[in-house]
């Protein structure tokens, strides 16, 4: 499997394809809240398997703090660490570009998962799209 960052519209609209599958389609997200004005401006990075993109994520910078966001995974490539993957990768854009503290707004259940990759809860249960999540951090050094 292969992480990239995004270089061209048709890896951003593989990426786009994956976020569909993911928050769309299973979770309910509205397409129109779930693509917006930030995908232009952030980095965005993919995970090919076998060319068929299967994950992706985007980090954009907000205020001087990395936010990441729309980190997701297709159900059939979940369990094989590539959400780390993704985070990491995204983590290292973050710090190419100079900062230092990453935030995240985690769904719920996957507050144990952000927690392993030592990001910790920074604020009380709020909804997203009907979803609960909680605003996360992290000190990324250098």
């Amino acid at each position: 499997m292969d992480i990239i960052q995004i270089k061209t519209q048709e890896q951003l609209e593989d990426a786009f394809q994956v976020r569909k599958a993911v928050f769309v389609q299973e979770q309910g997200v509205d397409e129109e809240v779930e693509l917006d004005e930030h995908d232009g401006i952030a980095d965005h990075v993919i995970v090919y398997d076998e060319k068929k993109p299967v994950g992706t994520g985007r980090v954009r910078n907000v205020d001087g703090i990395a936010k990441l966001e729309r980190i997701c995974v297709l159900a059939s490539h979940r369990k094989h660490s590539l959400g780390k993957a993704i985070m990491n990768k995204l983590e290292e854009i973050a710090m190419e570009k100079g900062l230092n503290k990453a935030k995240l707004h985690g769904q719920v259940q996957a507050v144990p998962f952000y927690e392993k990759l030592g990001y910790k809860t920074d604020s009380d249960v709020f909804f997203e799209e009907n979803i609960p999540h909680v605003k996360m951090i992290k000190d990324l050094g250098h």
